[in-house]
């Protein structure tokens, strides 16, 4: 896919950050210092005003997002996924989802593709921390078109929204004059019989490519990108695993509280599955060129296809 358009999901979040600013002055947006990291500098430049630098003090930034909220304007806060929510789950709880406040959390730099900023910076529990949080959407889009409409999406939506988004250029997969963008409703990219591949992400690109290694084995692969992990598609969770009858969850999250976990539960209550769940198994990450990691850690094309192969046979 050396061929196809490349674009980090970081610089889709600020691009849509400027977009929705043009015609909403009650967007603000804050960050932890990390304004170039995070690609709100780009709404900076242009909205100098409604930009709020609150230094290196997750903590405080999440007050001051309540607050902002709490007098009706809509903010944005952001910083790396691992400081936004980890350092920070206490705040966000207390003071973002109990009074289930409308501010939205932008988290860049999530998952080992942070390449060699190495494990301390490598978020991977991200997920399974703001699934917990009563009331709180979780959006993990996988490509720039998906993400630009997820954070439109979450601005028009009333109530806490994390939106989690990567340092990688990813493959541009969706085409921005047919897609449609809906929370709570996965997209089926592909009809299978013989197994289900929920993924999400940055791994909905390569279990697309996984699923077309398998069809050249003759396993015919359901793929379906999962973009929205709470309220997650029970509907279109167990008819797909009614319909193939093994499903497989692929996410660069740990395999513990993420979407594995997600579509478990939802298919243990109420159509009982085989699964297998791929993503990092209970270990930290490590340092490293991304592309190097993903395919160590096994969450490559290459990697899903022996691991969905083995599974399926």
């Amino acid at each position: 896919m050396s061929d196809v358009k490349r674009i980090a999901t970081r610089d889709s979040y600020g691009n849509a950050l400027v977009e929705i600013g043009k015609e909403h002055e009650e967007l603000v947006v804050l960050d932890a210092d990390l304004a170039g990291s995070t690609k709100t500098g780009m709404f900076q430049k242009v909205f100098p005003e409604r930009h709020i630098n609150c230094g290196i003090a997750e903590a405080n930034m999440t007050g001051v997002a309540a607050g902002l909220a709490a007098s009706g304007k809509v903010p944005f806060m952001s910083s790396f996924a691992m400081f936004a929510t980890a350092r920070n789950f206490e705040q966000i709880r207390n003071s973002i989802g109990y009074p289930h406040l409308n501010v939205k959390i932008g988290a860049s730099h999530a998952g080992i593709s942070v390449g060699e900023d190495g494990a301390t910076h490598q978020c991977l529990e991200d997920i399974a921390l703001m699934r917990q949080i009563p009331g709180m959407v979780v959006l993990n889009p996988a490509d720039d078109v998906e993400a630009r409409a997820a954070v439109k999406a979450a601005f028009e939506y009333v109530g806490p929204v994390y939106i989690r988004f990567g340092r990688l250029a990813v493959p541009v997969i969706n085409d921005e004059e047919s897609y449609k963008f809906e929370i709570g409703k996965g997209v089926v990219l592909k009809e299978g019989t013989d197994v289900t591949i929920f993924a999400t992400g940055l791994e909905v690109c390569e279990a697309m490519q996984a699923a077309e290694m398998l069809e050249k084995d003759g396993i015919n692969a359901e793929v379906v990108n999962i973009h929205t992990i709470k309220p997650i598609d029970k509907e279109l969770v167990i008819a797909s695993a009614t319909k193939t009858g093994k499903v497989v969850t692929v996410e660069e999250h740990f395999t513990i509280g993420g979407l594995g976990s997600a579509v478990c539960e939802v298919l243990s209550e109420n159509a009982p599955t085989k699964v297998l769940r791929i993503g990092v198994d209970d270990k930290f990450g490590e340092s490293g060129p991304a592309l190097e990691l993903i395919h160590k850690y096994e969450l490559d094309a290459e990697g899903i296809y022996k691991k969905v192969k083995a599974f399926v046979k």
